[in-house]
């Protein structure tokens, strides 16, 4: 029982040292890109590739469910042929930037998701988005990582445990959905 109580006070504890404003950014941000028709592009490997999936749902479907209007979300970690065909044809750390050259206008949004912060592949796609004049938002873990340096601005949750990281990060994406449907609805 004890190694339970020690995770929930690790994770309580890296949520009290997550910036208010950068979650309230974020939501804006994405209010923003709902109202003005605007595409989010949103990526990550193994479980940073589930939640950027995984909020998708939400961001795509529940949205519109709830208030008639989608906000154009796309996960690039969903179409399995398409990753595998760059990865065999090009390389692994060029999975992502293609597809964000092929998706993304000037305006849009682009989301990179990596623990570490130093996925190369999420790396590449945030700097196309930034060639292409997108805003570029990352979810990081550790110390920020390479992401943190090249994505205009970046969430970072300040642990070396990856779980916690992960965890931490679905909490964030999912209380900015939460009130973006709000607002949403709101009227």
């Amino acid at each position: 029982m004890i190694f339970i109580r020690r995770y929930f006070d690790q994770v309580k504890h890296l949520l009290d040292r997550v910036s208010e404003e950068d979650i309230v950014l974020l939501t804006d941000l994405l209010t923003d890109a709902w109202k003005e028709g605007k595409k989010v592009i949103l990526m990550g490997n193994g479980g940073s590739a589930a939640n950027a999936s995984h909020i998708v749902n939400d961001l795509q479907k529940c949205l519109q469910f709830d208030s008639g209007k989608p906000l154009k979300a796309l996960c690039l970690s969903d179409n399995t042929a398409l990753i595998l065909a760059w990865g065999n044809d090009t390389r692994f750390d060029n999975i992502y930037a293609p597809q964000v050259e092929c998706w993304v206008e000037p305006g849009d949004m682009v989301i990179g998701i990596s623990g570490s912060g130093n996925s190369m592949n999420v790396i590449n796609a945030i700097e196309k988005g930034n060639e292409l004049g997108a805003f570029t938002f990352g979810l990081a873990g550790f110390e920020g990582g390479k992401l943190s340096k090249c994505a205009k601005k970046t969430i970072v949750v300040p642990s070396d445990n990856m779980q916690q990281i992960e965890d931490i990060h679905m909490m964030i994406l999912h209380l900015v959905f939460s009130e973006l449907r709000r607002r949403a609805t709101s009227g």
